[in-house]
């Protein structure tokens, strides 16, 4: 009796559902939307009883405010916050992450389905003001990454001539309209496209 009890504690792993639902929403909802998908599509996509699912996010809303505010979050965490801090310049960063983005397309050759983040914006940002915010939070934390890492190489003379707020902006926009473009075409050639033009912000100039 004791050791079934012992292997029922170790089985049990609320973390390790929440992250499931959480994943199994965010993939739902980037290829079928959020209001075509139903608590009841999460339950059955996860292999979760209800009462997990409820139990973890109450609401579909509150589902939906955490694949936001954690899993698109961290998606751009990833793509671009990360080789913005890691690369030699704030151009390397963002070449590196339009041509990962690009390379993956191709590589998986599954069809585009876009960006997490246009894809929800598209659909929730006028919906409900909770969803913008949460939207308008993770475009700032992106836009701010780029920003930062624009007005260090300034500093460090890396580059001039460049405004960081605005080329920020340039960069966010060019990249949402690329993937817009690239899901409506099914390929990656007009992320490689951008990318071409928005490496041209970058260069030097008198």
């Amino acid at each position: 009796m004791a050791a079934r009890k012992d292997r029922a504690k170790r089985v049990y792993d609320p973390e390790g559902t929440r992250h499931r639902i959480l994943s199994v929403a965010s993939d739902r909802f980037q290829k079928a939307g959020y209001h075509a998908t139903s608590m009841h599509d999460i339950m059955q996509l996860a292999g979760v009883p209800g009462g997990s699912v409820y139990y973890h996010f109450p609401t579909k809303k509150s589902l939906g405010l955490a694949v936001i505010r954690e899993a698109v979050a961290q998606s751009i965490a990833e793509t671009w916050i990360a080789p913005l801090r890691t690369c030699k310049s704030a151009k390397a960063g963002v070449m590196k992450a339009f041509e990962s983005v690009a390379d993956q397309i191709e590589r998986d050759g599954r069809g585009v389905i876009g960006c997490p983040l246009n894809n929800l914006t598209i659909e929730l940002s006028l919906a409900d003001r909770d969803f913008q915010a949460a939207l308008r939070d993770v475009f700032d934390s992106w836009t701010s990454a780029i920003a930062m890492r624009i007005r260090e190489d300034i500093r460090s003379g890396n580059v001039r001539g460049i405004e960081p707020a605005e080329t920020a902006v340039a960069v966010v926009a060019s990249f949402s309209g690329a993937m817009a473009l690239a899901k409506a075409v099914q390929n990656a050639r007009p992320i490689r496209t951008c990318a071409r033009k928005i490496g041209l912000l970058f260069a030097p100039r008198p």
